[in-house]
């Protein structure tokens, strides 16, 4: 299944994608959310599915209005540093452990929402990354455990400002939390549909260059290893997100580097998880940042 969410004239509504054919799920399932997810809502909607329930409404295509596939989370986790090309390309060492860090979720955003360039901010660059969305309450969970964790995976842009990351002292996060600087989606790829996340082609393009051309199977520290990893050191709830790194490809690593301005245009994707669409926008204190 593929479940997205889409704006209609009054409000947010929800749908999927099966077998070839789209619904508006949005009479049985307003909402898709922690509890939608940590309380057997992909069971349900599976369920639906199977006996066209009469609560389903099938569309004729997918909305063109796509927001973020799922509500805000209670956290969003990334992992740094985990392709090795990345590494290199910005001086830093391979890592013997996951690097972990934070974005705050007043980041959350569309995967065709603005991005909006920080006040103040001359470092801003971009960063393709495969997304694991928790479907139960996790804690120190063993990696043969942990694919059973997983309610599915999404494109999210890792948008980094760069000076604040690594020029302004401390942890990275005060460079990875600025407003729309975690667009997810388009949609909410369950792990049947998905196949092997671990052999899937991962992309970005800025302007129509493309600037990061990588595939999964790369990634130094795999999807089940990090939920483990992370659980072990805080508890994930059903609706959080994992971040899992980006690879080689960033402004940063490029000679000389190069960053976001206002008109760039970012396109970027995953094979099997859609692609995402961002205008970049200059920073204005009346820029309403959308609400999920």
């Amino acid at each position: 299944m593929k479940l997205f969410s889409y704006r209609d004239a009054t409000s947010i509504r929800c749908g999927v994608e099966a077998e070839g054919i789209t619904y508006d799920t949005s009479a049985l399932f307003p909402r898709y959310d922690s509890n939608f997810l940590g309380r057997g809502g992909l069971e349900a909607l599976a369920e639906a599915l199977a006996r066209q329930d009469a609560g389903l409404r099938q569309l004729d295509d997918t909305p063109s209005t796509l927001v973020a596939p799922f509500a805000l989370p209670s956290k969003i986790v990334c992992v740094g540093l985990n392709y090795a090309d990345h590494a290199r390309e910005t001086g830093a060492n391979i890592p013997e452990e996951p690097i972990l860090f934070m974005k705050s979720t007043t980041s959350f955003s569309g995967p065709f929402d603005p991005v909006m360039i920080p006040r103040d901010s001359l470092k801003t660059d971009w960063e393709v990354e495969l997304a694991v969305v928790i479907g139960r309450k996790t804690r120190y969970v063993n990696p043969t455990d942990a694919n059973s964790c997983i309610a599915g995976y999404c494109v999210h842009n890792d948008l980094s400002e760069r000076a604040f990351q690594l020029e302004r002292g401390g942890t990275w996060d005060k460079g990875k939390g600025c407003d729309t600087f975690a667009p997810m989606g388009p949609y909410l790829v369950t792990p049947e549909e998905v196949g092997d996340v671990h052999q899937k082609a991962i992309w970005l393009s800025l302007n129509g260059k493309r600037m990061q051309n990588s595939r999964t199977d790369n990634l130094l520290f795999k999807v089940p290893e990090l939920i483990s990893y992370i659980s072990r050191f805080m508890t994930l709830l059903p609706g959080d997100i994992i971040s899992t790194g980006t690879p080689p490809g960033v402004g940063l690593g490029l000679q000389p580097p190069l960053y976001l301005k206002a008109g760039d245009i970012m396109e970027l994707g995953i094979e099997g998880l859609g692609t995402q669409r961002q205008e970049v926008i200059a920073f204005s204190a009346d820029y309403a940042v959308p609400e999920y």
